[in-house]
C-alpha cells in the first residue's frame, strides 16, 4: 500500500530522526575501527536519503505534484546535513557519507527517470508519431 506525500514525508522525518539518534548513541563504537567507521558513513548516506525524501515529499504537499526537488538548494542542504550528522561521529565518516550519497543520489535520480521520465527525452522517446514521420523523411 502507498503512502500519500504527507505520510510519507513524515515517516521520512521520523527515521531520518531516528537514524541520526542510532548515529549519535553508538558514535564511539562506529568510531572505533575502520569497518565500522565505513559503517558510519553508510548510515550518513542512509540519513540524506531519508531526509531527501521527507524534504521532497512535504515540498511536493505544499506545492503540488508538478514540483521537482532541484540541486540547489535542497539536495545540497540535504547533504550537507548528512555529512555535518557523519562528521560528529568520525572524519572519516564525512567522506565516506560524501562517496555513498553521491551513489545513492545517482540510483535514486535513475529510478526517478524510470518511474516519472525526464525531461530532456527526445520527441521520438516522448512522441511516437514524432518518430515514424522522422523514418518517412529518411525514405
Amino acid at each position: 500500500m502507498a503512502l500519500s506525500h504527507e505520510m510519507s514525508g513524515i515517516v521520512s522525518l521520523i527515521m531520518s530522526v531516528g537514524v541520526f539518534s542510532g548515529m549519535q548513541f553508538y558514535r564511539h563504537q562506529l568510531a572505533s575501527s575502520g569497518p565500522l567507521t565505513i559503517l558510519g558513513g553508510g548510515l550518513g548516506s542512509v540519513l540524506f536519503l531519508f531526509i531527501l525524501t521527507a524534504v521532497g515529499n512535504i515540498e511536493i504537499s505544499v506545492f503540488g505534484k508538478g514540483y521537482q526537488t532541484s540541486l540547489f538548494p535542497e539536495i545540497v542542504s540535504c547533504l550537507v546535513l548528512a555529512l555535518i550528522a557523519s562528521g560528529r561521529v568520525h572524519g572519516v565518516c564525512i567522506t565516506t557519507c560524501f562517496l555513498f550519497s553521491l551513489t545513492t543520489l545517482y540510483y535514486v535520480n535513475r529510478i526517478s527517470h524510470k518511474t516519472y521520465g525526464h525531461h530532456g527525452a527526445s520527441a521520438a522517446a516522448v512522441n511516437p508519431s514524432a518518430q515514424s514521420s522522422h523514418k518517412k523523411k529518411n525514405k
